[in-house]
């Protein structure tokens, strides 16, 4: 009896050892003798112990990897360093484990080879101003490399993009005279504006010479309203011709 209790409690102990537990978020892949045979999880699951079976369990949360910074000539030779940040997650664990080795290294390096690559094919104006566009392009890029390891990518974003300080300057220099540019055609078309203007309100005093007769008196009115300490008085042209023609007869 005692012999067969200790049996039993030995068996038991091995059936025991065999529980494991997965989590929501984990999926374990049970090998037998090295070979795959299924996935199990979450949750309770029992394995063959005693090295028969193993169980390697895969994380399907949602990863966030930085891209740390890369150099890369743009195509229009100017050197650019960028990084960037993936996001991506497992969604055949199966594959993740068989097929390659470290799954995350690898998907930051197919990343960091892509981004390069993405850079040499765009010239720097759109580096700088197309970031979401070519994330994008990043995004499906890295995605149909990493389908084979049941990787999916959900987002790709450029973070930092420096280029040298001559260029900056360069950049800055440029932005300066196109703001200068603007600023010279805004005053030409204002002056030219007021010149149209001047140039139909002379139209209409000669149409109407009484007009200026009242433009003349506004103006005395404007210049009282200053407080001058001299008013300058004009006289409309009609009294000047009487007056010529009073001094004519004398």
């Amino acid at each position: 009896m005692p012999a067969l209790l200790i049996v039993a409690l030995i068996v038991a102990f091995i059936l025991l050892t065999g529980f494991r537990v997965a989590q929501q978020y984990e999926r374990a892949l049970v090998f037998r003798f090295g070979r795959y045979t299924n996935t199990r999880g979450p949750g309770l699951f029992w394995i063959i112990p005693i090295g028969v079976e193993r169980a390697v369990k895969v994380d399907m949360r949602v990863f966030t990897d930085g891209v740390e910074q890369q150099e890369a000539m743009s195509r229009d030779n100017v050197p650019v360093q960028a990084n960037a940040v993936i996001w991506y997650r497992v969604v055949k664990p199966d594959l993740a484990i068989i097929e390659v080795q470290n799954v995350r290294n690898a998907v930051i390096q197919a990343a960091l080879t892509t981004l390069r690559n993405v850079i040499g094919q765009h010239s720097l104006d759109d580096v700088l101003k197309e970031r979401e566009k070519l994330g994008q392009l990043i995004k499906e890029r890295v995605d149909q490399i990493t389908e084979a390891w049941g990787v999916e990518v959900q987002a790709v974003e450029m973070k930092n993009v420096e280029i040298p300080a001559s260029m900056q300057r360069a950049m800055a220099q440029e932005a300066e005279a196109l703001r200068e540019k603007r600023a010279r055609i805004i005053k030409a078309e204002a002056e030219f504006e007021a010149a149209r203007k001047l140039h139909e309100a002379a139209d209409e005093i000669m149409k109407t010479p009484a007009s200026l007769e009242l433009r003349r008196m506004q103006m005395l009115t404007e210049i009282g309203a200053e407080q001058n300490t001299m008013t300058v008085v004009m006289m409309p042209s009609e009294f000047v011709e009487a007056a010529k023609a009073i001094a004519g007869h004398k």
